[in-house]
């Protein structure tokens, strides 16, 4: 398998966003986006995806971090999908259960080439420190839409919400490492009976 990296800059009239990734990487991360919180969960992402990725942001952070997240998403999906090109010989299919404490997330992603998205969290707060719970679906809708993946965030329980987000995207992470894997049986084949993805 060629080597998986891509590289994206996106420009809009409200953010301007910088991002790369090694999708076989050893779970480097470098966050320069102005949003603590989501660097936090980035670098879940990054560890338990055993992706290499780094992101500089710079957004209307003075209205609020909404269109700097959710276009975070949208630049990490183009990344992801560039990076895997025509996705010959992935596994294609991931999934992962993850717990903190009282907290438990299942993630569920398909790299189908269409985007859907279905997401059951409840968060207890409205709020983690300052960063705004409502954000998340927000990145992860802009992810699903550029990355055109099927992805199936689930829940299943948790008071913390700190702990919540947290089992979510390490359950993300793990989920993406399984389905961009490489499956030694597709011998480089692309794992549809379409021949595409």
């Amino acid at each position: 398998m060629s080597q998986r990296q891509a590289s994206i800059t996106r420009n809009t009239n409200e953010t301007q966003i910088e991002v790369s990734v090694n999708l076989d990487g050893t779970g480097q991360s470098n966050f320069q986006t102005g949003v603590p919180f989501l660097e936090h969960m980035m670098d879940q992402i990054a560890r338990h995806g055993m992706i290499d990725l780094s992101i500089k942001a710079k957004g209307d952070l003075d209205i609020d971090a909404h269109h700097t997240v959710e276009d975070i998403g949208i630049s990490l999906g183009m990344a992801i999908k560039k990076a895997l090109g025509d996705k010959k010989g992935i596994s294609r299919y991931g999934h992962a259960y993850v717990p903190l404490d009282e907290a438990l997330s299942r993630v569920v992603i398909d790299f189908s080439g269409r985007p859907g998205f279905e997401d059951h969290v409840d968060y207890q707060r409205e709020t983690v420190g300052n960063f705004d719970t409502e954000l998340f679906h927000e990145f992860f809708q802009g992810f699903v839409n550029h990355a055109l993946v099927t992805l199936h965030i689930d829940n299943i329980r948790g008071r913390n919400s700190h702990h919540i987000a947290e089992t979510v995207f390490k359950a993300f992470g793990r989920a993406v490492r399984m389905a961009i894997s490489e499956d030694f049986r597709m011998q480089g084949t692309i794992p549809s009976t379409k021949g595409s993805l």
